[in-house]
Parts: structure tokens; C-alpha cells; sequence
């Protein structure tokens, strides 16, 4: 029964790894996506209006800014503890200690 227990929890933890695997590599088509479909956005305003590139740049960092918009969430949701700031038990642990002296 304990073998068992072993192969459910491997099966587990190998189908929790393709996954991730799978979202990260279309994470990295997703970005791709954004940035050159933006791009295209920003190249057909300005032939459609005939302004001299005004549109592309801007788009183009719309596109930028989506693509690691989407990666910082990637990260969020596969690594939740890793994410949060590693100073921030210190800063609450010091501001604790700055209470307790103004108390006496």
C-alpha cells in the first residue's frame, strides 16, 4: 500500500513539471505574439494615417510591457513563496522591536 502512495505522488509531481514545462514554453510564444503583434499594429496605424512613425514605438512598448506582464505573472503563479520579499520579516521584526522600546 505504501508503493502506491510513492507512484501517486510521483505521477503527481511529474504532472505538475509538464505543465509548468508547457505554460513556460507557450509563455515564451505568448510574448513573441504580443510584441510583434503590437508592432504590427503600431506599423499599420502609421501607413494607414501617414504619420512618421508615431504609432509603432508606442505600440511596440505596449507589446514589450504585455509580454513581461505576462512572464511576471508566469512567475507568480508557479513560484508564490519565492516571490514574496525576503526582507520582509526583518523590516516587520525591527518595526516590532522599535513598539516594544517606545512602550517602556
Amino acid at each position: 500500500m505504501g508503493k502506491t502512495g510513492k507512484k501517486t505522488s510521483k505521477n503527481t509531481s511529474k504532472k505538475k513539471i509538464m505543465f509548468q514545462m508547457g505554460y513556460a514554453s507557450s509563455l515564451g510564444i505568448a510574448m513573441v505574439i504580443a510584441i510583434f503583434g503590437c508592432l504590427m499594429i503600431g506599423l499599420y496605424l502609421d501607413k494607414k494615417l501617414g504619420t512618421n512613425n508615431v504609432f509603432t514605438p508606442l505600440f511596440l512598448l505596449i507589446g514589450v510591457a504585455a509580454g513581461f506582464r505576462n512572464f511576471y505573472l508566469f512567475i507568480k503563479s508557479t513560484f508564490p513563496d519565492d516571490a514574496e520579499d525576503p526582507g520582509k520579516d526583518m523590516d516587520n521584526d525591527r518595526h516590532k522591536e522599535n513598539n516594544h522600546a517606545k512602550k517602556h
